[in-house]
């Protein structure tokens, strides 16, 4: 017997324990160690200029503080992500989700996709998946905020991981490369990765773009930053300067290589001339938003044949989500103030709307375009500081996945519609996890940490 799933489709009981609720909203004693982030990009990164660079392109890339989030809601979070895992696996889910998607998707490549990210909302009372995507941003920053954090106080002190959690982190990425290497047929060791986007350099992200090439080039792997109009492809080699490339880590938002800025990688990727992860099929089937609509739609999941068990995972798990058309507009337009829109394709929040701040002309925009509507779920709140005048940024939570498993979960914190790195005090932020009784906390860390910390 399973509970009743509301309207909204997000789990609606207590999820979040008393523990990580009164941290996110009293602790103050745990946050960033800028003298740490600043000796690991001098001394550990081996990058000319790239502390200055990333103070400078990123600012408010890496929070000030952490978010804290209960075991029981990891394990739900982890569950979704099981659960649609399981459901893309159908023939019958593959045949609906390509049949409506380019023809360059229906191309599978053997490999499997880097760093999707599982977006959540999640409160005390609620939790919902917002969306997914396969070419997620932020694993690299998310490793340097792992060294850099501090506790002012011993029993919040114990909730920081180990050190090598970061470390392990960063061979599991390696592992992910060589894998996806593998997972395409190819013999021999991967040599050489070019990291594409269209202008890297003048990426926000660019940054990260340099911590890769760190990474990979201490794992013994040639890594390159390129924009798509770098690579030339001959005689089924695909190269970028003097340079032979193995693999494809691809960053690029142009995701069914669709301009003619992506034509040499197109035809690469169809020729596998070179391994390019992630990749056209692996969009089509996780990240078009109008996939949420079939994964919290009871009827379509039925007729699927997905379990009874799935099911209630994931129309418990995920907002109810409707393709925006002629036949329902008039509805979702008197409904708009519990919805958010968002186009089929979108990504860092470009084109999409909460409806209790869209106009008429753009819902014109929306009704003629390529929206889905879904249901709001409402993020999650940390305070940053106390007194008087709190500071109370939202966030959303990401889980990398590679294979179905989790490999990292990361907040992201800002003020705001939608997350937007431009929040003093918010960006990427550690994620850590507290039992439903943790540390002796019942009468709130401001008691807990007194004398210990004057931050508390």
């Amino acid at each position: 017997m399973t509970a009743a799933v509301p309207r909204s489709g997000a789990i609606a009981e207590p999820l979040v324990s008393a523990a990580s609720d009164r941290l996110n909203a009293e602790c103050f004693c745990i946050g960033l160690d800028a003298d740490a982030v600043r000796q690991e990009l001098d001394s550990g990164i081996g990058q000319p200029g790239l502390r200055a660079l990333l103070e400078e392109r990123c600012p408010y890339a890496l929070a000030a503080c952490p978010v804290f989030v209960s075991s029981v809601q990891l394990m739900r979070m982890s569950a979704i992500v099981a659960a649609i895992e399981s459901v893309v696996a159908l023939p019958a889910y593959r045949d609906i989700v390509l049949s409506r998607a380019p023809s360059i998707a229906r191309y599978s490549p053997g490999a499997r996709g880097v760093f999707y990210g599982y977006d959540f909302h999640v409160t005390p009372s609620a939790m919902g998946l917002i969306e997914v995507n396969t070419n997620a941003g932020g694993a690299m920053l998310n490793a340097l905020l792992a060294r850099a954090q501090r506790a002012c106080c011993r029993s919040i002190q114990r909730l920081l991981p180990p050190a090598a959690t970061a470390d392990a982190f960063e061979a599991r990425i390696i592992d992910m490369f060589r894998h996806e290497w593998l997972l395409s047929g190819r013999a021999g060791p991967l040599r050489t990765i070019a990291i594409v986007d269209e202008q890297p350099e003048a990426q926000y992200l660019y940054p990260e773009f340099l911590l890769f090439q760190r990474l990979l080039e201490a794992n013994g792997i040639t890594a390159v930053i390129a924009a798509p109009g770098d690579l030339r492809l001959r005689d089924g080699v695909l190269t970028c300067g003097t340079h032979a490339i193995d693999l494809v880590y691809n960053r690029l938002t142009d995701f069914y290589f669709d301009t003619q800025a992506s034509a040499v990688l197109r035809e690469a990727y169809l020729q596998d001339a070179a391994v390019v992860t992630p990749h056209p099929h692996a969009h089509a089937l996780y990240a078009d938003k109008r996939n949420l609509a079939l994964l919290s739609d009871p009827m379509q999941l039925q007729q699927l044949g997905v379990p009874v068990a799935t099911q209630a995972v994931l129309l418990a798990g995920i907002p109810r989500t409707e393709i925006v058309d002629p036949a329902n507009q008039e509805r979702l337009w008197a409904e708009r103030k519990r919805l958010f829109f968002k186009p089929f394709g979108g990504f860092g929040s470009r084109a999409a709307y909460r409806g209790d701040k869209i106009t008429q002309r753009v819902w014109q925009e929306v009704v003629a375009g390529s929206h889905v509507a879904q249901a709001h779920v409402t993020p999650g709140e940390r305070t940053l500081s106390g007194g008087d005048a709190p500071q109370i940024l939202k966030f959303d939570l990401r889980q990398y996945v590679y294979q179905g498993e989790v490999q990292w979960t990361a907040a992201r914190l800002y003020q705001g519609q939608t997350t937007n790195f431009r929040t003093p005090g918010g960006g990427f932020a550690p994620v850590y996890e507290t039992p439903d009784a943790c540390l002796g906390l019942q009468d709130g860390p401001a008691r807990h940490c007194a004398g210990e910390s004057s931050a508390c």
